[in-house]
């Protein structure tokens, strides 16, 4: 499942476990192969086996990040594909900075408007619109208008997205068609530095 869809973190946390399971498996089948043919832990499959080991150790970092993932809700969901229309929403966002991680469950660009909800209460919005003003900033995307909406102000993000669409289908935009159109080498655009900034 790409990353951005509805779905997203579940998929990957199933991915990510098996992964891990069978690294482990080769490894620990290495070990025991080398030690039953030459009765030591001493010999080449051990070597083989310990350098298993890093691929099995990244792949437990990454594991544990996803399983910190928080998806988004069914209920969420359903409420804000009601209210998307034509516009591009990628879901499931775990953006991440040295201090903190948002989890941010949808997001969309249209325009100079970058809107985000979360379903974490806690969250720190302002840090959170900052972190991501500064990543597109680099871009050219300096002046956009980013805003961060938590739990309590879901029903002001479901009726953002209802303006965001009005103003969509006035305008003729396609956002979907925008990111389609995007080539490898080219400046990046706001929604696909979304998704590079986030796991």
């Amino acid at each position: 499942m790409p990353k951005g869809s509805y779905g997203y973190i579940n998929s990957r946390r199933k991915r990510s476990l098996i992964q891990t399971l069978v690294l482990t498996g080769i490894s620990l089948a290495f070990f025991t192969a080398g030690y039953l043919i030459t009765k030591t832990p001493r010999n080449l499959f051990s070597i083989i086996a310990a350098i298993g080991a890093i691929p099995v150790g990244l792949s437990v970092v990454n594991l544990i990040l996803i399983l910190k993932a928080r998806p988004l809700s069914a209920q969420a969901h359903d409420e804000i594909e009601a209210h998307k229309g034509g516009l591009l929403i990628r879901y499931e966002l775990e953006m991440t900075s040295y201090e903190r991680t948002w989890h941010i469950g949808a997001a969309t660009v249209l325009e100079k408007n970058v809107i985000l909800y979360t379903e974490e209460a806690e969250a720190d919005t302002a840090a959170c619109e900052k972190h991501i003003r500064e990543q597109l900033a680099p871009s050219g995307y300096g002046d956009y208008t980013i805003k961060v909406y938590p739990p309590k102000e879901f029903r002001a993000f479901l009726s953002r997205l209802d303006q965001l669409e009005n103003l969509r289908r006035v305008k003729g935009v396609d956002p979907a068609a925008i990111e389609d159109s995007w080539q490898v080498g080219t400046t990046q655009t706001p929604a696909g530095i979304l998704l590079s900034i986030s796991l």
